[in-house]
């Protein structure tokens, strides 16, 4: 025999990656990627609300110099020249206005509700959120499921977390 020939086990080895070894590397990789997905979707999730913030800041603003020239708030978009669009600028989001319902709105809510089939429509129980603006103050809310219904203001909401 010659000294340098290779033995058939190690004739084996030289070859590459045997089958349960690719299985057990795509094993991994799947498992990697069932735990770092649903964090990196609630991240992006995350970073859209800020065109939410944004239209409803862009909103409260539109609404402030209204009532400089008026005795109360604007009870539609129209009123505050916002008529090309009531979404926001990629469409993740619709807004509304709504006023108490007198002759002179001292109050009133904005609502950046998510547009279904986007990914933001599950963004947990910041699906939609709002600004309410009474008497000088401003509260906040977001809610998962609770449509047209009136946000519940009673306590900070994580969708408000800075």
């Amino acid at each position: 025999m010659h000294a340098f020939a290779p033995s058939p086990q190690s004739a084996r080895r030289l070859g590459g990656f045997t089958l349960i070894e690719l299985l057990i590397a795509v094993a991994i990789v799947a498992i990697l990627a069932t735990v770092a997905l649903p964090s990196f979707l609630d991240s992006l999730r995350k970073s859209r609300r800020s065109e939410a913030f944004t239209a409803m800041a862009t909103v409260q603003q539109a609404q402030e110099q209204y009532r400089s020239r008026n005795a109360g708030y604007a009870g539609t978009l129209a009123l505050l020249g916002i008529t090309s669009s009531t979404s926001t600028p990629s469409g993740y989001y619709t807004l509304s206005v709504i006023t108490e319902p007198s002759t002179i709105a001292t109050t009133y809510t904005v609502s950046a509700v998510a547009v279904g089939g986007t990914s933001q429509a599950q963004d947990g129980s910041c699906r939609r959120m709002a600004v309410r603006a009474s008497g000088g103050q401003l509260s906040y809310a977001g809610c998962a499921s609770c449509g047209f219904a009136p946000a519940d203001f009673s306590e900070t909401n994580a969708c408000w977390a800075r």
